[in-house]
């Protein structure tokens, strides 16, 4: 599986912190997700009773599931420590904060994870200057090949 990124995030919020959860899935959600049919569109996390979940993560149906093929849509348990989770919470309740994914990957013992962010939204002209930076790096580095 390749991983599968968010590459909208950098652009539209500033991050502050990462962190690294764990996926609650279903079977056939895990076998779509290896085969990297994933999409963020949308997605944001939010908590629940105490525990954080993401919503609007679209893992396609498992081509080859039967009638018990998951629902592509259905809001997923994210898996931190207690401690990550109420600093998370507490952040959250500041005005501008909001917890958005980056990316999910597979870890090295075969388990999904999710690579999430902690992070404030950027105004319109925080966005044109990250346009600008990457527009000057991406000439910086045409100019370096060219010589």
């Amino acid at each position: 599986m390749k991983e599968i990124s968010n590459r909208s995030a950098s652009y539209h919020f500033a991050i502050e912190q990462r962190f690294t959860a764990g996926l609650v899935l279903l079977g056939t959600e895990i076998k779509s997700l290896r085969q990297g049919k994933a999409s963020f569109n949308d997605s944001f996390c939010v908590f629940n009773h105490g525990e954080l979940v993401i919503r609007s993560l679209h893992i396609a149906v498992y081509s080859h599931g039967t009638a018990a093929n998951h629902d592509p849509l259905r809001e997923r348990k994210l898996l931190l420590t207690a401690k990550e989770l109420r600093k998370l919470e507490n952040k959250t309740k500041e005005k501008g904060y909001t917890i958005v994914p980056l990316r999910i990957f597979l870890s090295e013992s075969g388990y999904a994870k999710i690579e999430i962010a902690l992070a404030r939204g950027k105004n319109t002209h925080d966005k044109r200057d990250s346009i600008k930076a990457k527009d000057a790096d991406r000439e910086m580095k045409r100019e370096m090949r060219v010589r």
